[in-house]
């Protein structure tokens, strides 16, 4: 999963090294780069919690041991079937069923990590209002700094930039082939702490932190 997932974004986020990208039907290579773009500065990954940074008074140290004393008291577990999807415009890997464990996990990242986070620039608010934000999700913008979070969150592991028509259906089945070996079944044996070391830099993983052992 590791493996297809960094080749299509072409870049592994562990190493930082570039990736060579698998051709696609139908699709030129500077295209294919080009649908990937803002996923490959992130790396893959599904988020827990958004980044942030960190608080006056805060240092990195202090949350590594938050985010391994956090890992430790969760289970490892198996994640539902992925499955390829569409997600507000762009293509996803995302779960075909809700998990308790996931939802679980992922509500402790936003909620016991939340106390590092720096509060939002306004800038940083205002743009994500722009996305017309419901009452609920204004609410966790103002108390978790981002609006998409705990009921209103939803796993998945970002694999495009926005596309429709044609494109989006000829990729969907593309990538449902691609990654078809790979989806089922994946167990959520760790959560990684990633760093963007500056401004527009592409994003690097610092740490894993495994789950309790079942």
């Amino acid at each position: 999963m590791w493996r297809l997932g960094c080749a299509w974004l072409g870049r592994d986020p562990t190493t930082g090294r570039a990736v060579s990208q698998p051709a696609v039907d139908a699709f030129s290579a500077e295209r294919i780069r080009g649908l990937t773009a803002s996923p490959r500065l992130y790396g893959l990954h599904a988020t827990l919690k958004p980044p942030f940074r960190l608080r006056s008074g805060c240092g990195r140290d202090d949350l590594v041991e938050a985010a391994q004393a956090l890992a430790a008291r969760h289970a490892a577990f198996a994640l539902p079937t992925l499955e390829v999807g569409t997600l507000a415009g762009f293509l996803a890997l995302r779960t075909a069923l809700q998990s308790d464990r996931l939802q679980l996990l992922a509500d402790a990242c936003a909620v016991e990590l939340d106390h590092f986070r720096a509060h939002p620039q306004e800038e940083e608010l205002a743009r994500r209002r722009q996305a017309g934000l419901t009452p609920r999700q204004e609410e966790l913008l103002l108390r978790l700094g981002y609006p998409y979070l705990l009921d209103q969150w939803r796993f998945h592991i970002t694999l495009t930039e926005s596309v429709a028509g044609a494109e989006a259906d000829q990729l969907v089945a593309w990538l449902a082939s691609y990654f078809r070996a790979a989806t089922q079944p994946v167990r959520c044996e760790d959560i990684c702490l990633f760093v963007q070391p500056a401004p527009r830099a592409e994003f690097q993983i610092l740490r894993r932190f495994p789950l309790r052992k079942t």
